[in-house]
């Protein structure tokens, strides 16, 4: 019973928040470590092994394969809680993409690192997933101690370890913006639902078992790939309730994806501009949906959409202006505040203008 106490308590630790410090457990055991070997040492005798490691000689063999699986178990979780923090910046995607082939890219992995700044591609890294936040926090607050209450009732999850640990499939994030463009949230569910099941069960999804991507994703929410999307005529699109338009626009999207034009690597690599300026060139995608995007797909720090009704209203009351008064008129796109007051206004909060506006738009 004592061995089981010490090693839930263990498991509990590993599934804390990475920034939270290590606390007493069970018999004052500080660390994951020690309360496994707390567990090894209550249970049986142990004697050093030829490689250093404890050799165990619990009373049946079957305890003895539970408690090493146990101990697995524990090594992967710390591995996945220690893989929370790496390299990010402000002037770059910190999302994790996935690429249609299955592998994973980061702005940031270890080869680029090593590698001299003028061949990197990407700016330097300034801080790290565990930090960024805390980072954009102190900003902030610099740039106006006002903020200090706003952060305090509203925290940015967006840009916590946790949220910088999500893994995006920027194909799969695109196309469900487009799906939801001038419709409900319950219709555009229920689209990108009949929209997935038409490549999930029928010939179009012909093969894919056998394709790598699948293999690493059968037990996650299926999406079809770029090349699959890109092969089907409009009008097997248009049975998943998408509009004729709607229907041009995925497989446009598509097509830029299965050829090449558009990849994850872009979207890592990119600068503000430049992915923007790609993502905008493609029908369908606007620049609030573009700016969207790279706030809540790509993790970019520094995106502040002027014609967000909700960010201009967010910082017309920041300001101390009636946004009750200012609503009642008929001022069009700029209602609240113009365009460049607001740039000039946010200038003091860059390179994390995305945090200011998640402060200021939950005011109201």
């Amino acid at each position: 019973m004592a061995q089981k106490r010490a090693l839930r308590s263990a498991s509990r630790l590993h599934n804390v928040s990475v920034n939270q410090p290590a606390r007493k457990t069970t018999k004052g055991f500080s660390s994951a470590d020690e309360v496994l070997r707390g567990a090894q040492n209550l249970s049986v005798a142990s004697a050093p092994a030829e490689d250093g490691l404890v050799e165990l000689s619990p009373t049946t063999p079957i305890k003895r394969r539970k408690l090493e699986h146990r101990e697995v178990d524990l090594q992967t979780r710390t591995s996945a809680t220690n893989s929370l923090d790496r390299p990010a910046g402000t002037c770059s995607t910190n999302a994790q993409l996935k690429t249609p082939r299955g592998s994973r890219l980061v702005a940031y992995p270890q080869e680029v690192l090593d590698s001299p700044p003028s061949q990197i591609g990407v700016p330097r890294p300034t801080t790290s997933t565990n930090q960024i936040l805390e980072q954009a926090y102190a900003h902030l607050i610099k740039a106006d101690p006002r903020m200090q209450s706003l952060i305090d009732k509203h925290p940015c999850p967006l840009f916590s370890p946790e949220g910088l640990a999500e893994e995006v499939d920027p194909f799969q994030s695109l196309c469900n913006g487009i799906m939801a463009q001038q419709v409900s949230g319950a219709a555009a569910k229920s689209i990108k639902s009949k929209f997935i099941d038409l490549f999930r069960n029928s010939e179009k999804g012909t093969g894919i078992k056998d394709e790598p991507f699948f293999q690493t994703r059968k037990h996650e929410s299926f999406f079809p790939s770029p090349a699959q999307v890109a092969s089907c005529d409009l009008s097997y699109l248009r049975r998943a309730g998408l509009s004729a338009r709607k229907a041009e626009y995925i497989k446009g999207l598509a097509e830029k994806f299965a050829t090449g034009e558009l990849t994850a690597a872009t979207l890592v690599k990119a600068s503000d501009e430049e992915m923007i300026q790609k993502l905008t060139a493609v029908r369908g995608l606007g620049l609030w949906s573009v700016q969207m995007f790279a706030c809540f797909a790509l993790k970019r720090t520094d995106i502040f959409s002027t014609g967000d009704l909700g960010v201009q209203r967010g910082m017309a009351a920041f300001m101390g202006k009636n946004v009750q008064k200012l609503k009642a008129n008929k001022g069009g796109k700029w209602k609240y505040m113009s365009e460049s007051d607001m740039l000039t206004y946010s200038a003091k909060f860059a390179p994390f203008r995305y945090a200011s506006c998640h402060a200021s738009s939950h005011r109201n």
